[in-house]
């Protein structure tokens, strides 16, 4: 079972990097817990697999915080989407579970230096995500992805569990 951050971690962005770190390994440990078989199925009726689901989050990460935030451009940054209808997430057979980590990884890396040199109140580029539109603050950003990954890490769990896999953080 995981432990949630510690409630004396600092300030408002500590709290927010720690509770991403959290529901990204969280997704992780869910993924690691399948064989490759399950990993790689679906159990459910929208007919995604648990490894397109953490990807998907990996490229979610990554458009709001470096493309939607920073307002840089990213290639493919909807890249986790192969279009409509019933196979709208795809990963390749020769990614790796570990590959898909490695993507978090590195969205995570980003996320945390976006989060120590930036202050929550900073609104996003008018760039990249945000073009022509008003862009939301770093704090509501923080929140978006925050259910974003909470969100996923229940859609992991019961995925984890059809496959007979453990529930729970």
């Amino acid at each position: 079972m995981r432990v949630e951050p510690d409630p004396g971690l600092g300030g408002e962005a500590a709290h927010h990097a720690a509770y991403l770190d959290f529901y990204r390994a969280t997704c992780i440990e869910k993924c690691r817990s399948l064989p490759e078989e399950d990993l790689r199925a679906s159990r459910l009726p929208s007919g995604w697999t648990p490894i397109e689901l953490l990807q998907h989050l990996a490229f979610m990460e990554r458009r709001w915080f470096v493309w939607g935030f920073l307002g840089e451009p990213v290639d493919e940054p909807w890249g986790d989407s192969q279009g409509d209808g019933d196979r709208r997430w795809a990963v390749a057979a020769t990614h790796t579970l570990e590959d898909v980590v490695g993507l978090l990884d590195a969205g995570a890396a980003r996320t945390r230096a976006v989060l120590e040199a930036h202050d929550l109140d900073e609104p996003g580029s008018t760039a990249g995500r945000f073009a022509g539109m008003t862009p939301p603050d770093l704090r509501w950003i923080c929140f978006h992805v925050l259910q974003e990954y909470a969100r996923h890490a229940g859609h992991l769990d019961v995925a984890v569990e059809l496959a007979g896999g453990h529930t729970g953080e």
